[in-house]
């Protein structure tokens, strides 16, 4: 399953497992025809697309095409998607929590809090990384990135509450949890149709807001101040909308893709690849929420 960082590129389901999957396979009762998955083309929101394997990727490599699958245990369901979630999204409030605890933000400790949160923030990034790249979920790795990203989150939002907006995290937390809710009602009513358009729309926005987001940083780092002002202000306020938005968009791609791997019958240790890619996008939004609402009480 891809993850749903934009930073990163979005990957499919891994294909070296040896439980039946996608493709070939007898959906589960309600899910769609076999024949009909999107996941068959080259493109994963392509529809009403015909598989081009010779065989199921999750079967036997002595499977012809079009034979019966024989229905296995060891597939994904939306129980393993639910407890590999929580497990991370815990870890990643646990030890938020904890930072914010025992890493003090007052001045004379304020600089050593930092350089802890800016390595912590470096090592998930490098934990996220290997795990993107790597054909199988590994917990242990996952687990990691959680408890190293948590550090971040909580020197940063302990360092945002005191220095310039108290109360902005509850505010920030709430406001996540509303956008996970309302896209979450949103794709199940069927309001929001992920498709091979939307696909293409989501990905092209969001490389070309980190380009953006890249070029500011550089000018800050070398410039100084703001560097363009895309985080401070009125630009400040709007891209931090357009950085909401796209995190939105990219739960919706999540929970296509765990609606796919429950349908077809991804092996279970997917799950914590669908764990791992909706913590990302959650703590993508958390970090644009806390930022666009700093902006916000900052200038009253």
């Amino acid at each position: 399953m891809r993850s749903s960082n934009p930073v990163f590129s979005r990957r499919g389901f891994s294909r070296d497992n040896g439980t039946a999957g996608f493709n070939g396979q007898q959906p589960q009762a309600g899910g769609p025809a076999v024949g009909t998955n999107p996941y068959a083309t080259g493109n994963p929101y392509a529809e009403g697309a015909t598989n081009p394997y010779a065989t199921n990727p999750y079967a036997p490599q002595d499977t012809q095409l079009g034979a019966p699958q024989q229905a296995r245990g060891n597939v994904m369901t939306i129980d393993d998607v639910v407890s590999r979630t929580a497990m991370t999204l815990g870890t990643v409030v646990l030890t938020a929590v904890l930072s914010w605890l025992l890493l003090p933000v007052d001045p004379a400790n304020l600089g050593k809090s930092y350089g802890i949160a800016i390595g912590a923030a470096l090592v998930a990034l490098v934990l996220s990384l290997v795990q993107s790249f790597k054909r199988k979920p590994s917990p242990a790795l996952i687990l990691g990135y959680a408890a190293f990203e948590g550090v971040f989150l909580g020197v940063i939002s302990a360092a945002v509450s005191t220095y310039i907006a108290d109360g902005v995290v509850i505010q920030a937390v709430l406001g996540t949890m509303a956008v996970f809710a309302g896209v979450l009602i949103a794709y199940k009513m069927g309001w929001i149709r992920v498709n091979r358009r939307f696909y293409g729309f989501v990905m092209a926005a969001a490389m070309g807001f980190m380009l953006l987001m890249v070029t500011n940083l550089l000018f800050a780092v070398f410039a100084g101040g703001d560097g363009l002002g895309f985080r401070s202000g009125g630009l400040g306020i709007l891209f931090g909308v357009i950085g909401i938005i796209l995190g939105a968009c990219f739960l919706a791609l999540d929970f296509k893709q765990v609606e796919e791997g429950v349908t077809y019958g991804a092996p279970r240790e997917e799950a914590w690849l669908a764990a791992f890619g909706l913590t990302m996008t959650l703590v993508w939004i958390y970090l644009e929420m806390l930022r666009l609402l700093s902006i916000l009480q900052g200038d009253d």
